[in-house]
């Protein structure tokens, strides 16, 4: 009998755990590896999930969402204070011009009416954006100390400053209004 109720405590301690999501796995996506962590500033982040960014027909990107508390939760991500990134690897060449036009899409579609207190980071953002051919990455990494640092092939192409500016980005993949509902699936891990 005592055996059996130190069990259930046992048990009934760790049900949180079980109910906390548990990190990716390495992916592979259209021949795309994600690893399972990766480190960033310090800072070890997991792999919260992947997915393929498609466009009509077409295959754009594959996109691969690492966090340090993994969540099935986007909204609780998207306006996390914790260091994360969003990582789109190319699966085809598109000028910066057209990448940030898709983004700010996204922008209008799920930032609502805080839309005009970010314009003038999102115009910023667009311009930082080169033309990105296949096989290459692009990066969006939200570091409290510093902003979302924005990188291509490894290369800082510059920062936008703000946590309203960053928890809005993360929304364009992560909020239900998104356009991708396939990828927010794979990003979320549901």
């Amino acid at each position: 009998m005592r055996r059996a109720a130190i069990l259930a405590a046992c048990l009934f301690a760790s049900a949180p755990l079980w109910l906390a999501p548990a990190p990716a796995a390495a992916v592979e996506i259209q021949g795309v590896v994600l690893p399972d962590v990766r480190e960033v500033a310090g800072r070890s982040l997991r792999l919260n999930g992947a997915g393929l960014r498609t466009k009509l027909l077409f295959k754009v990107y594959v996109g691969g969402l690492y966090v340090e508390e993994p969540s099935h939760d986007g909204a609780r991500i998207a306006a996390s204070a914790q260091v994360r990134r969003f990582e789109l690897h190319m699966l085809m060449g598109l000028d910066g011009g057209r990448i940030g036009d898709a983004i700010g899409q996204g922008f209008s579609r799920t930032s609502g009416s805080r839309l005009p207190s970010l314009q003038a980071r999102l115009d910023r953002l667009r311009a930082l954006f080169p033309r990105v051919n296949k096989g290459e990455a692009v990066t969006l990494t939200w570091l409290p100390e510093r902003g979302t640092v924005v990188t291509h092939q490894g290369r800082e192409l510059g920062v936008i400053e703000g946590k309203d500016f960053a928890d809005a980005l993360f929304a364009v993949w992560l909020d239900p209004r998104t356009e991708d509902q396939k990828l927010r699936a794979g990003l979320l891990g549901i």
